[in-house]
């Protein structure tokens, strides 16, 4: 029994060592390397900041036709630029929308008027007269002249005596001529479509029409005139202002008859403007100065003649046959 002891305490101490020797062993090994997971990246503190343009929009609707002002108009940032669109408030200021705009629109040149009209001054009004090239000086007149406009009346082929000329307007602009303007476009094509920007001394045909800056009350006159004789101009020079005195010459009666006064109402100024424009011109007036045969102005048919002049025919006695339609009628001028 003792034995058997002894054999088992053997046993156990034997296995002791060798588990011992094991741990030993694994204790010399090297760690297995661990894996380690990476940490996701930080998100950027900032965003990408946006690129914005300065851009001119409307502070309040904008009405077609009306001018803009400045307090109409503000400066906002976008995040796109608009093709034709305004930087500076300054640059659309004065212009006059071709179309209704809503607070906040975005301002570009196509939404505004542009071309001639904007070369024509205050109390003008752009007006086109037939042009060849004798009467446009040899095709030699450009937009930007000045020039005077004649007009020649001629009674017929045989009584020379009886035609007359005479200067019609003075100094007048010449805003286009055939196909170039003082605005270096092409007038539209056939197609609709705006003409290319070309320098005003490039013409693609010959001239056929000639477009005159006039004033307002002077375009009846300039339209009797070339309706009812020829129009010649002569190119002035630029720096010459000289004009026709209109104090020297009788005012011609207008077409409508104009209203009475009444009691008590002051003193009516001469008419002007547009009140001329609307008064209006006859033909037979406009031809024979209002010294038609018995229709002579009042004040003229009391003048007493001066001494050694009795019984010598007015100044400016030729009479001129208009004959309209069935009606024949002698004027003098």
């Amino acid at each position: 029994m003792i034995h058997l002891t002894k054999i088992v305490a053997a046993i156990l101490v034997l296995l002791a060592i060798a588990l011992g020797g094991y741990a030993w062993m694994l204790s010399r090994q090297a760690p297995p390397p661990t894996k380690t997971v990476a940490a996701p990246t930080a998100a950027p503190t900032k965003a990408r900041e946006t690129t914005t343009y300065p851009v001119v929009v409307a502070s309040k609707p904008l009405l077609a036709g009306q001018v803009i002002a400045a307090e109409a108009l503000r400066i906002e940032r976008l995040p796109i630029n608009p093709a034709g669109a305004f930087q500076t408030t300054a640059d659309a200021v004065g212009r006059v929308p071709v179309l209704n705009l809503g607070e906040g629109t975005p301002l570009q040149e196509g939404q505004l008027v542009s071309g001639l009209a904007l070369r024509v001054a205050e109390g003008e009004r752009a007006v086109a007269v037939k042009a060849d090239e004798v009467m446009g000086v040899g095709n030699k007149v450009q937009p930007g002249d000045f020039v005077d406009v004649f007009v020649m009346f001629k009674s017929d082929g045989k009584d020379i005596d009886r035609s007359q000329a005479r200067l019609l307007l003075a100094r007048k602009r010449v805003l286009a001529f055939g196909s170039a303007s003082v605005d270096g476009m092409q007038p539209k094509g056939a197609d609709g479509k705006a003409g290319t920007a070309q320098p005003p001394t490039q013409r693609s045909e010959a001239a056929r029409t000639a477009v005159l800056a006039v004033a307002v009350d002077e375009i009846n006159r300039l339209t009797l005139g070339e309706s009812s004789g020829r129009l010649l101009l002569a190119l002035r020079n630029p720096t010459d202002t000289a004009e026709p005195d209109p104090k020297l010459f009788a005012e011609l009666p207008t077409a409508l008859t104009i209203a009475p006064a009444k009691p008590g109402e002051p003193r009516r100024a001469p008419l002007g403007g547009l009140d001329k424009a609307q008064a209006g011109l006859t033909a037979m007036d406009f031809v024979s100065g209002n010294v038609a045969e018995g229709s002579r102005r009042p004040h003229a048919a009391a003048r007493s003649p001066s001494p050694g002049n009795s019984g010598l025919p007015a100044r400016g006695g030729t009479e001129v046959e208009v004959i309209r339609g069935e009606r024949s009628e002698t004027v003098r001028y």
